[in-house]
């Protein structure tokens, strides 16, 4: 009985995960087609031979727009807009939950909860103040205006996050070194940072894959020499020619989607293990 229930159970998962993938294995078996193949075969049909012409053309010289130089300086933008963005944000959320759980003040739950209506509160509120702030501060259509925006936008994630993190931290642990002379930044760097591998891995991917995905800042802050990668490939899609081509459509958004699939194919159990280690947990 035990042995059917099983079986019962994993082809109930296996029939999900072949429903939830089978629109990247379309994609991934079209950007490998040429365009005869597209036009003869059937959607889920094997390439006749494989070609990654449509892969070197997403990449190098697909058309976005007026400017035919493929997805290459959107990808780049992307990689050093994200690297500081995600790096700050979460060295902000890891200080910002340290002061509110282990050096409390008045006012802290209540600063808290203030907080707390950055994760909820749709992002639209914010694109006309954000412009505005971003011209005083001369960052408007720059990478670095984007990361100023993305770090703004995810301190209140990453707060929550290392706040209810570190409330299961013993607060004697943190008294024993304050009797032993250690200040607020050794504490924290000697002691509780160490301790903190579990949600540091949970919000490095976490916000690694809110702002590589994202589109709408993207496309309200960037300028012309500073879009992501979401902004390149919506350009790219909808660009029109006299044939559309979507083994490159295809490819171009297999592209655009590679680094967040490697980061959780090879981060996704750490991932796991330290949502269950307390990162969502009040």
């Amino acid at each position: 009985m035990k042995i059917l229930q099983r079986v019962l159970l994993m082809s109930v998962l296996l029939g999900f995960a072949a429903v939830f993938l089978l629109p990247m294995v379309v994609m991934l078996i079209t950007s490998f087609k040429d365009m005869d193949d597209i036009r003869t075969g059937s959607l889920l049909a094997l390439p006749t031979h494989l070609s990654t012409e449509a892969w070197s053309r997403a990449w190098s010289s697909a058309c976005t727009g007026t400017d035919c130089g493929g997805l290459k300086p959107y990808f780049w933008n992307s990689v050093f807009m994200v690297t500081p963005a995600v790096l700050i944000s979460t060295a902000l959320g890891a200080l910002n939950g340290y002061i509110l759980t282990q050096w409390r003040f008045r006012g802290s739950e209540l600063m808290f909860s203030l907080m707390l209506f950055g994760v909820f509160m749709p992002l639209q509120v914010v694109l006309l103040p954000m412009s505005q702030v971003l011209g005083w501060l001369g960052l408007s259509d720059s990478l670095w205006g984007l990361v100023c925006v993305h770090v703004l936008v995810g301190l209140a994630s990453t707060t929550l996050f290392f706040r209810n993190y570190y409330l299961g931290i013993p607060p004697e642990l943190i008294k024993a070194a304050m009797l032993d002379g250690a200040g607020l930044f050794r504490i924290f760097w000697r002691i509780l940072l160490p301790l903190s591998t579990p949600i540091l891995v949970v919000t490095l991917i976490w916000q690694f894959t809110a702002i590589w995905n994202d589109f709408l800042f993207g496309v309200v802050f960037s300028g012309s020499d500073a879009k992501p990668i979401t902004v390149g490939l919506n350009n790219l899609a909808n660009t029109t020619s006299s044939v559309k081509e979507y083994n490159v459509d295809m490819a171009a958004a297999l592209i655009a989607a590679l680094p967040t699939l490697v980061i959780y194919v090879l981060a996704g159990k750490y991932f796991v293990r330290g949502l269950t280690a307390g990162a969502v947990k009040g």
